[in-house]
């Protein structure tokens, strides 16, 4: 990703990268600790059954021990693969792996990322990344919810001429149609709390075969790193991708609800409506040339990311059809970047949007002076009249209905 070319990048920037990268350092350090935890809770006999192998023999204090030194190993930095040794691998996971053994003691090595393989790593770092998220999405989604609650109370009854297809219809007023903007946000942050993020442990063909010779509790370490990690135990999910695609989803009807935000207000003003406006601050939307303009800079990213998102959401359902055998050969990779971008985007306009609707400047005159002088076109339906305030409908008590709703939490 640009910096250059993604105007609002570092609001993400704990999302790309940088954020993989000790993303996956946790993984391997909660795996260690999962295989200590378990190792302490086993019971004695099924520990010492006959046939048990010498990695069964490894016991607690041998993990704190690796422990001590993965942790060791981070403190003095962990230098990050060169591009081309992670195109040789196909991935950075079998890099990194690789540089950690190098980097501690042989015992430590001898159980480092011991009974995962490559793709379990991986995936579970992505739900991190996606649980990091979905944390920020959830901050960002309420700020902006609560700044659409104060505008549909003070604006519950300011009158405004409804469009649609472009052309007037009916009066209707600006608190009906923020009511209108805050359930899709309510809508969008209600999903995302409704994601369960599990981890990734299948071994190197979603049977947890190398595990079930490690331990005779390979659920248990199951659990116990879920619970490290603050995810979800689970059935590996190799093939099955639906814990990146409901993700992906929730992402994009958040991007939709704040993109329809966006666009209304783009519309809203522009220079001959003038009912709406972007807050004003030093610097913000100014032109190269044209010093009289001030651009509406938030609603235009908001709006480019609402645009972009659903199409690599579209990709990743692609990805999820074409996740063949016990591990897709190039459908998982193609997820990557497309996953990793959907987060970003995603968390980058939602963040704009709560800055959006925060400074959201309104001209309740103009609303008024137009609905007005639109009277007869906005009447026609009703055949009769000349005030627009009298022909509402319910418009007043839909807005109480998403008030309450906002007010109960």
């Amino acid at each position: 990703m640009s910096n250059l070319l993604e105007p609002g990048h570092h609001r993400a920037a704990a999302l790309g990268d940088d954020g993989l990268w000790h993303a996956l350092l946790k993984v391997e350090r909660a795996w260690l600790t999962a295989r200590r935890t378990s190792e302490q809770s086993r019971d004695a006999s099924s520990a010492n059954r006959d046939g048990a192998s010498a990695d069964r023999d490894a016991g607690p204090a041998d993990f704190d021990a690796a422990l001590a030194g993965f942790d060791t190993a981070v403190a003095n930095g962990i230098p990050r693969p060169a591009p081309e040794a992670i195109e040789n691998a196909g991935s950075p996971v079998v890099e990194l792996v690789r540089i950690l053994r190098s980097l501690v003691d042989d015992e430590t090595a001898q159980v480092l990322h011991r009974g995962l393989t490559s793709q379990d790593v991986l995936d579970t770092a992505l739900m991190l990344l996606a649980k990091d998220a979905i944390g920020r999405a959830d901050t960002y989604l309420t700020l902006t919810a609560a700044a659409l609650a104060e505008l549909a109370r003070a604006h519950r009854e300011t009158v405004m001429a409804g469009r649609t297809l472009t052309q007037y219809a009916v009066p209707v007023t600006f608190g009906l149609k923020v009511a209108q903007w805050l359930t899709g946000v309510l809508d969008a942050r209600d999903a995302l709390r409704r994601i369960e993020l599990p981890v990734q442990v299948g071994g190197a063909a979603g049977t947890r075969s190398l595990l079930g010779e490690l331990t005779d509790v390979p659920d248990a370490v199951v659990d116990a790193f879920a619970a490290e990690l603050g995810l979800q135990s689970a059935l590996p999910w190799h093939t099955r991708r639906t814990p990146i695609t409901r993700v992906a989803d929730a992402m994009a009807e958040a991007c939709a609800a704040v993109g329809g935000i966006a666009g209304n207000v783009l519309f809203l003003g522009r220079p001959e409506v003038g009912e709406v406006r972007e807050g004003r601050s030093a610097g913000k939307g100014t032109s190269s040339t044209m010093p009289q303009k001030v651009n509406p800079v938030l609603s235009v990213l908001v709006r480019s990311a609402a645009l972009q998102v659903p199409s690599l959401v579209g990709q990743l359902h692609l990805c999820s059809t074409l996740a063949v055998d016990e591990r897709p050969d190039g459908a998982w990779h193609a997820e990557w970047p497309a996953f990793t971008r959907v987060l970003t985007l995603s968390v980058t306009a939602l963040s704009q949007t709560a800055d959006l609707v925060g400074g959201l400047e309104v001209d309740a005159d103009v609303m008024a002076h137009r609905a007005q002088e639109a009277a007869a076109e906005l009447l026609a339906e009703r055949g009769t009249g000349d005030d627009p305030a009298e022909y509402l409908g319910s418009a007043t008590a839909f807005v109480d209905q998403v008030l309450e709703r906002w007010d109960r939490g």
